[in-house]
């Protein structure tokens, strides 16, 4: 069995684009620029605000693109997380999870302060090990520096642990770092995207998540 498992943020642990496009489209507004659709910051999320900012803002306005982004930060960690949800099923997981005792870790993406609020608030009860949000001059994924450090923190070896996530960014990661990632199809990328990256293994429910994480 994995000793450690650590699990992606947004699209995989939580449905956060509603609070995302909320927040992202206040900015744009906020600056005189068109906003997003669902469809878009879909395909924009997974590798940071920077890029989700820059993606959003396009290129003719690739000059105001740390002064957007500071507002962004801002606004969305003020936001209070009212728009997202948890999946189905999630919560049994994660209690089996905790009880099978392998070690649960979050890295996200998000910035630091932002995915320790998200914990504190959706995850508290779990108790994760550890859980890493983006902070500035640090490895971001798809580096695996971010991974390997998560797993040097939780003191288990990188070819124990596997990576949970929606995204090309989780697979990469994994890849890359040495570890066993699992593809999830609840999230914000499509099988055919994520194949496409590379993935091969993928669970399209909570169920079948834990046979994968448990069988090991």
């Amino acid at each position: 069995m994995y000793k450690a498992i650590i699990f992606d943020l947004d699209g995989t642990l939580i449905d956060s684009i509603p609070d995302i496009i909320s927040v992202l489209n206040k900015t744009l507004k906020h600056f005189g620029l068109p906003t997003v659709t669902r469809a878009q910051t879909t395909q924009y999320i997974g590798n940071g605000a920077r890029e989700l900012v820059r993606l959003a803002i396009g290129d003719n306005n690739s000059d105001r693109l740390d002064e957007i982004l500071t507002y962004y930060r801002r606004e969305y960690a003020a936001c209070d997380n009212g728009l997202s949800t948890l999946y189905a099923g999630e919560r049994d997981l994660l209690v089996n999870l905790r009880k099978s005792g392998v070690k649960l870790a979050v890295l996200s993406n998000k910035p630091h302060p932002v995915a320790l609020k998200t914990n504190e608030q959706f995850f508290k009860e779990f108790a994760f090990d550890c859980v890493q949000g983006q902070e500035d001059g640090a490895p971001q994924k798809p580096d695996p520096r971010a991974a390997i450090a998560v797993a040097e923190k939780l003191g288990v070896a990188v070819g124990d642990c596997v990576m949970v996530g929606d995204g090309e960014t989780d697979y990469l990661t994994a890849k890359s770092a040495g570890m066993d990632c699992v593809s999830v199809l609840w999230g914000y990328r499509t099988k055919e995207q994520l194949t496409a990256a590379g993935a091969t293994t993928f669970a399209d429910s909570f169920n079948r998540l834990n046979e994968i994480l448990l069988k090991n």
